[in-house]
């Protein structure tokens, strides 16, 4: 315990009909939390409405995990940021990580984090590095989304990445930095005066854009973001949600996808905005059709301009973006 008599640090692991990643991941995160005196792990079912909650439960039961770790049920599935929400609200902690259900946290990881936080007061919140299992790097740390970088997206060409290298959304890093724009919450670390200040994750994203928007948040209230490559997690990437592999096929995404980036667009930049995003990616689109290469999935088009509100979609996974 601190001297304020909070836990040093509680991790939020968010479930959605996927009790046997989670169960993995607490095997994880066994030696990073077990017998460290102030951590704890909470599992958070997000209304799975089947039996995940009473496995997991089993599990830390049969695995002797309960002084460490915990489930919480949520009443509604109200998402991502919402399910979150729900277990920041269960855990009373100087530190928060929020943990995706598909990663596997390295030895020594939750460490590293608390290591860089306690070395660098002018960070509150940090991200991890997020592999393969194979351990090729996966890139976390990210640029804003913004109108412009619509154009490269929907034109899928290297050469307007080349030519606009500020609104390139990826930034492959590989040493820790500090005053990043944005990390992936598959895994970050926050300082509880970061949630005092800025306040939850924004329940109005259902799933996806919720991380992009809460870093937004937070540098604007003079919060700084990190990135601490010695921190490695295992990021098994769609084992919670089918958004990525989707996009890969090319296939139609799921409704809460648009929503999330149609309140994206309109909450940073207006309706004008939102209508410029848009055009500049339909523009996009247009080039890359024209030279063979096209950033679109099935649906885009219409999906973009329609923003359908988003509907839960059995088996669409709502534990972890």
């Amino acid at each position: 315990m601190s001297e304020t008599g909070r836990l040093q640090l509680a991790v939020v692991v968010l479930n959605y009909r996927t009790p046997g990643l989670v169960v993995d991941c607490l095997k994880t995160l066994e030696d990073e939390i077990a017998g460290k005196d102030g951590r704890e792990v909470v599992v958070v079912d997000n209304c799975s409405g089947d039996d995940s909650a009473d496995q997991i439960e089993r599990a830390i039961d049969v695995s002797s995990w309960g002084s460490w770790a915990r489930v919480v049920r949520s009443a509604v599935n109200g998402g991502f940021a919402a399910g979150n929400n729900v277990g920041i609200g269960a855990s009373n902690a100087e530190r928060y990580v929020l943990l995706n259900s598909d990663t596997h946290v390295r030895p020594g990881a939750i460490d590293e984090m608390m290591r860089t936080l306690d070395e660098h007061e002018d960070v509150h919140m940090l991200g991890a590095r997020l592999e393969w299992p194979d351990g090729k790097h996966q890139v976390s740390t990210f640029r804003y989304r913004t109108p412009v970088t619509e154009l490269i997206s929907g034109s899928q060409l290297g050469t307007l990445g080349r030519a606009l290298p500020r609104h390139v959304v990826a930034r492959e890093m590989h040493e820790f930095t500090k005053g990043i724009g944005w990390v992936s919450f598959a895994c970050v670390m926050l300082r509880r005066e970061v949630i005092e200040q800025v306040g939850m994750l924004d329940e109005r994203y259902f799933m996806y854009f919720e991380d992009m928007a809460y870093c937004r948040r937070a540098t604007a209230c003079g919060f700084i973001i990190g990135y601490q490559p010695e921190a490695h997690v295992v990021h098994l990437r769609g084992g919670s949600s089918p958004v990525k592999e989707q996009t890969l096929a090319k296939k139609r995404r799921p409704n809460y996808f648009y929503a999330a980036r149609a309140h994206y667009f309109r909450d940073f930049y207006g309706m004008s905005g939102f209508v410029a995003a848009n055009l500049l990616w339909t523009l996009g689109w247009v080039l890359g059709s024209l030279r063979g290469r096209s950033g679109a999935v099935q649906g885009q088009f219409h999906d973009i301009w329609c923003s359908p509100k988003h509907t839960v979609e059995i088996g669409g996974g709502h534990g972890g973006a």
